[in-house]
């Protein structure tokens, strides 16, 4: 069933003002872009309050407002379980401890971006170079939004899936060509106020199903099928045991928050005295936002059997039919500018950081003197923001082709392919993050080695089917960044009690302590 002709008018009038408004701030922005740090960390000082928000937008994605509801709607409590409590509470645990030391040695050590960060934190260029690519990963987490927004547009609009993501691309990379942090944190800022009001409507679109109290809820849809109200649901392959639900879920919330767009975000704070709010404002605000996934289980209630006229919903999908059929125009005409704001300010992260990497980190330190143009030495072809720019078009073009093809046929989920590439790094970031915020005079073998350590066995095990959890056609890449955050960690450890009684007497105290609060 499509969209009504009342709600595609109304779409059409809203997003071309919503395009407006962004365009406007995107140029306010721009103008004040003069280098490449100016467009990876901003010129602007702002509030700690609107820097929380813009974590909170940007850390929620399309995955959690669009892509996640639909694991829950498909595999019941269980997943709600997982990805709106367990994640969450450690991933915000985490990002209070690990935010106020990072921030304290970005600041130190000048970082625009994580790669800068370890590389310049650890005095090892060649650590930076190797981060730098491993960002690359991060491809998948913008395909998955891409697919994300294409799925709530394309019914909204009743257009098909490739004109819409073609138009998205080309709108979002375009504006991010220009405007980096400076219009980042005022674009996130009006996302995050959208996407409030629209978790409230979502929390409370299945407020009915509560009638008979939460044992009510729970019968309803155990009446669909025993496995959806159950803790665990041993059919899916996502959220079999507390193994995966739990014990995964809490070390790979851990990490989770050593992304660039999360955890650099506190680097755009002028003053330490901002960190405490900034993080209460963030955390709040953030917990709201991952309760949202409880939609996909009314939307199960809601379609019980997962097809629509008869035909069966893919995953990703699910969440914006939910939108389309439950709510009346303009409530609908809302929630849907509310999902598109919730993909847009994660997507616009993204982009920043992984362009601003791959200039800054990539380019610059390989063939940076033969290619950039400074303004003391114009032997160079090109400024670095211009050359930033050409990136970003180059971004577009892959994200394109692969979130097309992730449309067309998906391995159950694009989330699928976002989690396998972005846990593969933050698994590789989190032992050289912890050690470089908490540690002091940690040898460069301990972190580089947990880093190669975790992409082996995560790419190992998921690709070599290693462990039970891996056998099935769609394989959990939870499990494989949970072994390989232990199995880094471990490494990195076991690396530094080793040096640790290696060293001589005199330099035994200045390193007895491999972490210690810093600060």
């Amino acid at each position: 069933m499509q969209a009504s002709q009342e709600l595609v008018t109304a779409t059409w009038i809203l997003v071309s003002i919503y395009m407006v408004v962004i365009l406007f701030l995107v140029i306010r922005g721009a103008l004040r872009i003069k280098n490449m740090s100016d467009y990876a960390v901003g010129n602007v000082s702002f509030s700690p309050i609107a820097v929380g928000l813009s974590l909170a937008a940007s850390m929620t994605s399309a995955a959690t407002f669009i892509i996640n509801p639909g694991f829950v709607a498909l595999y019941g409590v269980s997943g709600f379980i997982s990805l709106a409590i367990v994640l969450p509470l450690a991933a915000m645990v985490s990002l209070y401890f690990l935010t106020k030391g990072f921030r304290k040695q970005g600041t130190a050590v000048k970082a625009l971006t994580m790669a800068q960060w370890i590389g310049n934190r650890y005095q090892n260029k060649n650590y930076a170079l190797f981060f730098a690519f491993l960002s690359l990963l991060l491809i998948t987490f913008i395909v998955l939004i891409c697919v994300g927004l294409t799925a709530i547009l394309s019914k909204a609009l009743n257009v098909d899936a490739l004109y819409v993501l073609i138009a998205i691309v080309t709108f979002v990379f375009g504006y991010m060509m220009f405007g980096g942090a400076n219009s980042m944190v005022y674009t996130n800022l009006i996302q995050a106020c959208i996407m409030i009001v629209v978790a409230i409507v979502l929390l409370g679109s299945g407020y009915e199903h509560f009638s008979g109290g939460v044992k009510g809820f729970l019968d309803k849809l155990s009446a669909i099928d025993p496995a959806l109200a159950g803790t665990t649901n041993p059919k899916s392959p996502l959220f079999r045991d507390f193994f995966e639900i739990i014990v995964c879920q809490i070390i790979v919330g851990v990490a989770i928050v050593c992304q660039p767009h999360i955890i650099t975000k506190s680097l755009l704070l002028k003053s330490a005295k901002d960190v405490n709010k900034y993080l209460v404002v963030g955390i709040v605000v953030e917990l709201l936002f991952f309760l949202v996934v409880i939609a996909g289980l009314y939307a199960r209630l809601r379609f019980p059997d997962l097809t629509l006229n008869g035909k069966p919903m893919p995953m990703d999908t699910i969440m914006s039919t939910y939108v389309i059929q439950e709510f009346p125009v303009y409530v609908g005409l809302l929630v849907v500018m509310g999902l598109i704001s919730a993909g847009l300010s994660t997507l616009e992260g993204l982009i920043q950081a992984l362009s601003t990497t791959i200039t800054s980190d990539i380019v610059k330190p390989l063939v940076g003197k033969q290619l950039f143009k400074y303004e003391e030495k114009s032997t160079g072809l090109i400024s670095e923001v211009w050359f930033n720019r050409l990136v970003i078009v180059l971004l577009a073009i892959v994200s394109t082709f692969v979130s097309y093809q992730q449309i067309v046929s998906p391995n159950l989920s694009v989330g699928i392919l976002a989690q396998n590439g972005v846990y593969a790094y933050f698994s590789a970031a989190f032992v050289p993050v912890l050690l470089g915020t908490f540690g002091r005079n940690i040898p460069l073998i301990a972190p580089v080695a947990a880093s190669i350590t975790a992409v082996v066995v995560h790419f190992g095990i998921y690709y070599g089917r290693l462990t039970p959890y891996m056998q099935e056609t769609v394989r959990n890449p939870g499990v494989a960044s949970a072994l390989a955050i232990l199995s880094s960690v471990v490494v990195s450890f076991i690396l530094l009690a080793f040096l640790k009684k290696r060293q001589n007497p005199a330099t035994t105290e200045s390193a007895k302590a491999q972490i210690v609060d810093n600060y």
